[in-house]
């Protein structure tokens, strides 16, 4: 219980939906209890009746007898069909309050789940993967839920039914009353063996459901390549496994409540028989009467539904705990990135990088080692290396998705630190090397950035990124659908698309992550263009591997195994016939051949 403890919050956020709750349902269990002992004056009443009335067998007054017998009946059957229709009523009203105020909490849990999300840095995303963060947030809230709501409502009636039931029992025939309930601790028993069992196992079902979500949302995603690679039949097969293993862990849990559920009826019903034989004797003592005994089995009636329920209500707990462990463990997990308290800053785009290094939290990989440089406001920069060489990983850290593991950055000489997150990122745009669009139109995609949808600007990115003759030509133009990554799109379609995204935002700072790769030469050209004039007196940077992408740039790095070999403007990198050199000559040499 002490994960759910995470919940006392909200209950007391709610109180005053709970509080009027379990009102209603000591109100509803009072009327719940009165229809027994209703039944027992009728149960007595007819016991009595039947020897007046064949005591005067024979004359006129028999007749009466009957008339006054048939009434009375008839005004206690009348009388218990109220009292359940008010329980019924206040019934209503407890779920109202109740499984109401649970859907409340839902909507809370998810909304508080989701803005951690939003606040964890990026290296929280490289270490888990989307299914777990679906599930803990859709599947893991809704096995809380039912915690919340009938878990709880359940609970209280179950606590509040038997303190009066057992309390009219003892008032009634303290022997008959130990003798009817004595089954009851043997079940306490049961259930407390049997608590640790289905906890046991409904953690594991819940990191079974997590893997299996996991599978199949990265399935889907990828199911271009699985038809591209006729992996359909191998693809299947996993999935059946991951299933199989699911139902294994299910099925024990299965079986836990099948031969739970009977125990607790078998014990129930010999609390009947138990009821019947010593109220048997008692009445034979003359202690009780016949309708103490029917008063009896409809109390221990009463409580065959609780005590059943008591088996599900404690799964429903277990399986919540359970998956709340799973929700805290998220909720626990601080942002490795802090945004400072700071006024918002205008960004001039001067970019200094001292002595810096970083490596990767997740993997120990060192990206960067003593990396020094300067970009001047207005000024492009290109950084150019093979894979692996630091180039995605400077883009990363100018945006502070991740904060340096040595030296330090500073933007217009302030640590960037120091900078307001939310205000220095809203003044960058980035394309990144792995494109994602959403599924939206394209015009929405591009204005992602905006709260207003404003066409002419998102026409002239569109412009500027030179994929609005391609837009046009589509049937619905700008608010055509694109589906799920953009899926609907070519690479270079969506590349371009991307980069008219990041171009709609006016940033101050311009970053392309190898976002070029899919474009032919003479759209690039174009495209870098149109992006002289509009980053005009703002900072760009551009990593490519292609030369030509960047040899017009102010300043371009060459990167090697995490370090800067090379720096300088592309004539200045010519001239020292280094790695820059090098890497052009084999480019055009491979240019040439494909011509």
């Amino acid at each position: 219980m002490k994960d759910l403890a995470y919940l006392n919050k909200f209950f007391y956020k709610y109180r005053w939906r709970l509080i009027p709750g379990v009102m209603f349902v000591i109100i509803s269990n009072i009327f719940g209890v009165l229809p027994a002992q209703v039944v027992r004056v009728a149960f007595d009443l007819v016991t009595e009746n039947i020897g007046a009335y064949q005591l005067f067998s024979g004359f006129d007054r028999q007749s009466f007898i009957y008339d006054i017998f048939g009434t009375s009946l008839f005004l206690f059957g009348t009388l218990v069909l109220v009292l359940a229709l008010l329980r019924g009523l206040f019934l209503f009203f407890m779920r109202q309050t109740i499984i109401l105020m649970s859907r409340h909490i839902e909507y809370d849990l998810k909304n508080e789940i989701y803005n951690h999300y939003q606040e964890l840095s990026l290296a929280f995303y490289r270490r888990h993967n989307t299914g777990d963060l679906m599930n803990r947030v859709t599947e893991d809230v809704s096995r809380v839920r039912m915690y919340l709501g009938p878990g709880i409502m359940y609970t209280i009636n179950t606590v509040v039914l038997f303190v009066m039931v057992i309390y009219a029992m003892l008032t009634v025939n303290v022997q008959l009353a130990i003798f009817s309930v004595l089954p009851l601790p043997i079940l306490a028993g049961v259930i407390y063996y049997v608590n640790n069992v289905i906890n046991h196992r409904s953690e594991m079902i819940q990191e079974r459901l997590s893997a299996l979500s996991s599978f199949v949302q990265e399935n889907f995603s990828g199911i271009r390549v699985i038809k591209s690679y006729v992996r359909e039949s191998f693809v299947r097969e996993s999935f059946a496994k991951e299933s199989e293993d699911y139902k294994v862990h299910s099925m024990e849990l299965a079986k836990v409540q099948a031969l739970f559920f009977p125990i607790m009826l078998l014990l129930v019903g010999l609390a009947n028989v138990i009821t019947m034989y010593v109220g048997g004797v008692e009445v034979i003592k003359g202690n009780i009467t016949s309708g103490n005994i029917a008063e009896f089995i409809v109390y221990l009636n009463m409580l065959s539904f609780p005590v059943i329920s008591l088996g599900w209500v404690t799964s429903l707990v277990q399986r919540a705990a359970a998956s709340q462990k799973r929700i805290n463990e998220f909720l626990h997990e601080k942002p490795e990135i802090i945004s400072p308290v700071a006024d918002n800053h205008h960004v001039e785009g001067l970019i200094k990088f001292d002595d810096v290094s970083f490596v990767y939290p997740d993997t120990g990989i060192q990206a960067l080692k003593n990396v020094s440089f300067t970009v001047e406001p207005g000024h492009m920069l290109a950084i150019i290396g093979r894979t692996g060489s630091g180039k995605s990983t400077i883009a990363n850290l100018v945006m502070r998705m991740y904060d340096t593991t040595g030296g330090e950055i500073t933007v217009d000489t302030k640590s960037i630190k120091s900078l307001s997150l939310e205000n220095y990122r809203s003044q960058i745009g980035f394309v990144p090397q792995e494109v994602f669009l959403f599924s939206d139109t394209i015009a929405n995609n591009i204005a992602f950035s905006a709260d207003v949808l404003d066409m002419p600007v998102v026409e002239q990115a569109a412009k500027d990124a030179a994929v609005y003759n391609n837009i046009i030509e589509l049937e619905e133009g700008f608010t055509t659908l694109i589906g799920e990554r953009g899926v609907t799109l070519s690479g270079g379609q969506k590349q371009r698309v991307s980069i008219a995204r990041a171009i709609f935002k006016h940033p101050q700072i311009l970053i392309f992550d190898d976002c070029l790769s899919a474009v032919d030469t003479r759209t690039e050209e174009e495209i870098l263009n149109n992006l002289g004039r509009v980053m005009q007196g703002k900072t760009s940077i551009i990593i490519a591997h292609r030369i030509s992408t960047i040899k017009n740039a102010d300043k371009i790095l060459v990167m090697d195994n995490g370090e800067i070999v090379e720096q300088g403007n592309h004539e200045y990198l010519m001239q020292l016939k280094g790695t820059y050199f090098e890497l052009y000559e084999k480019q055009l040499l491979e240019e040439e051949q494909d011509a």
